[in-house]
């Protein structure tokens, strides 16, 4: 998803309007190399670290330690580290901005803490780990847009990139919701290695509650964009609608009423679609403002 979202913002957003761009085709794909690796890695650690908890909560997901070894997943996360800042190095300098490269440093040291210390804490991690997601967007404006402002094009940089800042904030607020799912999925294996989840803290009930009042945040911040600026544009209302606005009425009323933990995993499975339909309507755009 990560790789969709950064290709769809180069493609179906930036490149039809002709918008001053720093990388080419080669650059963008090494820009998702990048990215990918780095958050691959940050899976692994996860993984690692996630070892106890995950033998309870979903055994037949476990792969360390059964298809590979402590040893071999250590090796991949440090090669793949290695892969995703090496590139970020190159892209840094190829884009004249040295100073961007430590934007792929500080998310491979927070993806670490994260894994080893953050998630354990109360809601941080989970913040933490959203904002991670929001970043894999907003990198792409970073490095296609800023490089190329300019005096003559200044205000239309600003405007792709505040557009792009927009679909950050939706990945973060989705994110964010289904990360408090998977807590309430994953309490019995996280309260036995002495994790202090919102769950843990407050209970699965009260979380539950919690989570569907968290759902009508997002859900009124996408129904003000719809009606502020695609009102004129029927397919993309419709779309909106349909895809989005609909499934998250749906998680909504469906959390209220999960009982089993393979309710909440149909809750957090669903959200990755309401993101994933979130992020293809950047299709949409050139149909948007074209009209």
């Amino acid at each position: 998803m990560i790789a969709l979202v950064q290709l769809l913002i180069k493609y179906a957003l930036l490149e039809p309007f002709g918008v001053s761009t720093s990388l080419d085709g080669f650059g963008i794909m090494l820009l998702i190399l990048a990215t990918i690796s780095i958050a691959a890695a940050g899976n692994i650690i996860n993984d690692i670290n996630d070892i106890e908890t995950d033998i309870i909560n979903k055994p037949e997901k476990v792969i360390i330690g059964k298809s590979i070894s402590e040893k071999t997943a250590y090796n991949l996360f440090i090669i793949l580290n290695l892969i995703g800042v090496g590139l970020g190095f190159y892209l840094s300098h190829k884009v004249n901005r040295a100073p961007f490269f430590s934007i792929f440093v500080i998310i491979s040291v927070l993806l670490y803490v994260y894994a080893t210390y953050l998630k354990r804490t109360f809601l941080i991690g989970n913040i933490i780990i959203s904002i991670l997601v929001a970043l894999s967007l907003i990198i792409v404006g970073v490095f296609e847009l800023l490089p190329n402002i300019m005096p003559s094009n200044q205000q239309t940089q600003i405007v792709f990139f505040k557009i792009i800042l927009d679909y950050a904030l939706f990945a973060f607020s989705i994110n964010l919701l289904r990360e408090i799912a998977k807590d309430i999925e994953d309490i019995d294996g996280d309260y036995n290695a002495g994790m202090n989840t919102l769950p843990i803290a407050i209970g699965r009930e009260r979380t539950k509650n919690v989570l569907s009042v968290l759902n009508f945040i997002p859900l009124a911040a996408i129904i003000h964009y719809v009606i502020s600026n695609l009102y004129k544009q029927q397919v993309a209302v419709g779309y909106f609608l349909i895809f989005v606005i609909a499934p998250l009425i749906y998680i909504t009323i469906k959390t209220f009423s999960a009982e089993t933990k393979k309710d909440i995993r149909y809750i957090s499975n669903m959200y990755k679609l309401v993101m994933l339909f979130g992020m293809l309507s950047l299709l949409l755009y050139k149909y948007v403002i074209l009209n």
